[in-house]
């Protein structure tokens, strides 16, 4: 019989702290129903005391998901611990994931403290979490360059205290696949609570040198049994375990004798919706889910897979959702054919109103690509509900540029109900909009970064823009999408405008 091992999704708390992820409590909710649909055992949804609006979220993804057990990360700090435990007041699961750092260089430099004054804050810690959840997880925050001994005596001591799971988190992403999955062992060894099934192991590990996923997957063959992951791997710095890659691991090497309760044909939806929400596109070349993990280029590979699709492919397309068959959208579907295909993404029509003004967004897009695929959904659903809410909106813009021409913009924006037009010269059709666009919104904004991903291969396709704007010292991250990458970018652009901290421009 295979063992069980646990999934705990961080999507939303580790991955969310990326800049220019973050998302709202009503975005929140759709990918945790999402999360949900996928099969994950545990959504760790936010960090309650940080900010009114992750205690709010944990509030209300509590409400709206069934089976997950929620979880809420804390410090271990009785204030902290408070505020989780109310945050997760609806949750029908709740568990409160506590800890504190335990490598030398974590004691001495971010708490002056000394080994032993740090185990009895963990045990305080979790004593305190357990007077309102029964289900608590520690998590020593450094324990990849934390010694193994030292580190089995606070595992030890927090598990006595009744810790229901313990994280051995690689913060920095140092430890190689070899040494974390020795230090996994050593812990099931020398703590007796792992053994007697009293407590489990848990991985939680970053990608700073590219390892994450294979120490993941070492941790698990050495003993433990819950994997804390992230779609796509997204996540501070270099990212964290990719949830997607570790399902899949254990999905086509069944003679491991691992399961997972991963529903691995919503993965690609999945991943779709978490990188259209969060602005964050998946690079091509990404395992499971980049746009090139099942294209064959080379004419050797090409021959072997149409020989026998086997010689080059380990997994089928359609075991991660890649389904050739799905329902192609053009400008004569209706409203039905578009609601089921949002909803297969997981995004749902909160009311007619909302069914009819996606609709229309859904038939301008589609008399303008003809086709439209999954991506292209998430893109409208998500530019649709940052328009609605703009307080700058982009009206019209037309662009002349070519071959020995000067580039020349004229743009028309609504602010407030007003209508404002401008134009300009530049060095190029993006650089003349933008001077447009600034000749009317005279604010000191500087362009740091911009980013253009087509999402598929026709020259009709969208283009998704990501643009990093810093204004008065803050740097604001912005997201356009368009069959036009001019205006895409324009539109990427004004999204940042519109999350300035003063909004009358």
């Amino acid at each position: 019989m295979a063992d069980r091992l646990f999934i705990f999704d961080t999507t939303l708390r580790d991955g969310e702290q990326v800049p220019g992820c973050q998302l709202n409590t009503v975005e929140k909710i759709q990918v945790a129903r999402q999360l949900e649909a996928l099969g994950v055992d545990v959504i760790e949804a936010g960090f309650p005391i940080s900010s009114p609006g992750d205690f709010n979220s944990v509030i209300e993804i509590s409400k709206a998901v069934t089976w997950p057990t929620i979880c809420a990360l804390t410090r271990a700090v009785e204030k902290d611990i408070d505020c989780a435990a109310e945050a997760l007041q609806y949750a029908k699961r709740k568990r409160i994931h506590t800890g504190i750092g335990t490598s030398d260089s974590h004691i001495k430099y971010k708490f002056n403290s000394n080994r032993e004054e740090i185990i009895e804050r963990a045990v305080a810690a979790v004593k305190y979490a357990k007077k309102y959840v029964e289900d608590v997880e520690f998590y020593a925050e450094d324990a990849g360059r934390t010694d193994n001994e030292y580190l089995a005596r606070v595992i030890d001591a927090v598990t006595k205290a009744g810790a229901t799971v313990c994280n051995i988190p690689d913060t920095t992403g140092f430890r190689t696949p070899y040494e974390y999955g020795e230090k996994i062992k050593y812990l099931y060894e020398h703590v007796d609570a792992f053994a007697a099934g009293k407590s489990i192991l848990s991985t939680h590990c970053h990608n700073d040198l590219g390892m994450a996923t294979a120490n993941t997957a070492a941790g698990v063959l050495n003993g433990a049994r819950q994997v804390e992951v992230t779609i796509n791997g997204i996540g501070e710095r270099a990212g964290n375990t990719s949830l997607e890659e570790i399902a899949m691991i254990f999905k086509t090497h069944p003679d491991l004798g691992i399961e997972t309760n991963i529903n691995t044909q919503k993965i690609w939806p999945t991943s779709r919706m978490v990188s259209t929400l969060m602005n964050m596109p998946v690079q091509p070349n990404k395992a499971i889910v980049g746009k090139n993990a099942f294209a064959h280029s080379s004419g050797i590979h090409q021959d072997g897979v149409l020989k026998n699709v086997s010689t080059y492919e380990i997994m089928d397309p359609k075991d991660v959702g890649i389904d050739e068959n799905a329902i192609v959208l053009t400008a004569r579907s209706g409203r039905a054919a578009l609601k089921h295909r949002l909803s297969v993404l997981g995004i749902e029509m909160k009311d007619q109103e909302q069914l009819d003004k996606t609709y229309q967004k859904f038939l301008e897009m589609a008399d303008k690509k003809k086709q439209l695929n999954d991506e292209d959904l998430l893109v409208l659903v998500g530019a649709s509900a940052s328009s609605e809410e703009s307080h700058v909106k982009l009206e019209a813009l037309q662009v002349t540029s070519g071959k020995g021409v000067t580039p020349v913009a004229a743009i028309k924006l609504k602010i407030a109900n007003e209508v404002f037009e401008a134009a300009a010269t530049g060095n190029g059709p993006v650089d003349a909009s933008i001077k447009a666009l600034k000749n009317i919104i005279r604010r000191q904004m500087e362009l740091k970064e911009l980013t253009i991903q087509a999402i598929s291969k026709g020259s009709d396709d969208m283009c998704k823009v990501h643009v990093q704007v810093e204004h008065e010292g803050s740097v604001y991250f912005g997201f356009g999408s368009n069959t036009d990458i001019v205006a895409a970018s324009v539109e990427a652009y004004i999204d940042c405008i519109n999350k300035f901290k003063v909004a009358k421009l």
